[in-house]
């Protein structure tokens, strides 16, 4: 299978709100984001709206609904939309997410947590050889914000996340915002979570905002705070290959200058946080 090689820019996800922006004139990103499901479609005026924007940007497709850790294994008919649309952009990348969200009869629509043992492991592990064979080409998978643990718990979620690259061969979509999120839930160090994640294998990186609290709940509703800033400098001292970071807005969608303006900031840590 092909490696992802590494892509250093910055962009935005792609939102409705946003649509006549980006076609009718030139948006000052390297590339767009949109989420599969939106798009997994034969017709329709999204597909044909991404399909021009695609002719202007690089595009990456985004999913919430593989569902990597279900039991049962993937959804075949899932699969086969993800592919067209795949095969009709010519994504970038295509990326998901470490979570179940499904039954064999119910769809959750949420990013449910995984227990890190082992037996999971494996799970995720045959799912994602299963994904990876299917489209032909390595995917990267994103690190989930989490609000509980389960007693079985066998690792560290960077452990698993270590092995989970080491088994199948796919990347990492490393969100910041997440690792914040988790690590003020439960916790852990967030400088720990990065030192034991095999950063050569990242390929992008998600900034976005969260809702302060007696527990954090990663919302995409709000600017990026300064900590999940700090955080990631280090996390762009520490990376020795390019990657492309997005900032996510999925609700109080500002209008675009808003977003650029925030994405300039990345831009600028970037440019300070140079690897030693």
């Amino acid at each position: 299978m092909t490696a992802i090689e590494p892509f250093g820019g910055f962009g935005l996800g792609l939102r409705r709100s946003h649509y006549a922006d980006f076609l009718d004139r030139d948006v000052a990103v390297d590339f767009v984001e949109v989420i599969s499901e939106n798009y997994m479609v034969d017709g329709g005026r999204p597909i044909r709206i991404l399909e021009q924007v695609r002719a202007r940007h690089p595009v990456i497709i985004h999913g919430v609904s593989m569902s990597i850790g279900s039991a049962g294994g993937l959804d075949e008919g899932y699969l086969a939309k993800l592919k067209r649309l795949e095969q009709r952009i010519d994504p970038l990348w295509v990326s998901d997410h470490l979570c179940w969200t499904r039954t064999s009869a119910h769809n959750s629509h949420d990013l449910l947590p995984l227990p890190l043992t082992e037996e999971a492991l494996q799970v995720v592990c045959d799912n994602i050889d299963r994904a990876q064979s299917y489209l032909g080409r390595p995917m990267l998978f994103e690190n989930p914000s989490s609000y509980l643990t389960f007693p079985e718990d066998e690792m560290a979620e960077w452990e698993f996340l270590s092995e989970m690259t080491r088994r199948t061969g796919c990347y990492l979509l490393l969100d910041v915002n997440n690792i914040y999120v988790s690590a003020q839930n439960h916790g852990f160090s967030a400088d720990d979570y990065l030192a034991g994640l095999p950063l050569e294998r990242v390929r992008q990186i998600h900034l976005a905002g969260h809702t302060p609290g007696e527990i954090i709940i990663d919302t995409h509703d709000r600017e990026v705070c300064d900590d999940v800033w700090a955080l990631y400098a280090k996390a762009m001292a520490m990376i020795e290959q390019p990657v492309a970071t997005m900032i996510e807005r999925d609700d109080k969608i500002p209008p675009l200058p808003e977003l650029l303006t925030e994405l300039d900031c990345a831009r600028s840590l970037a440019r300070e946080s140079v690897p030693a």
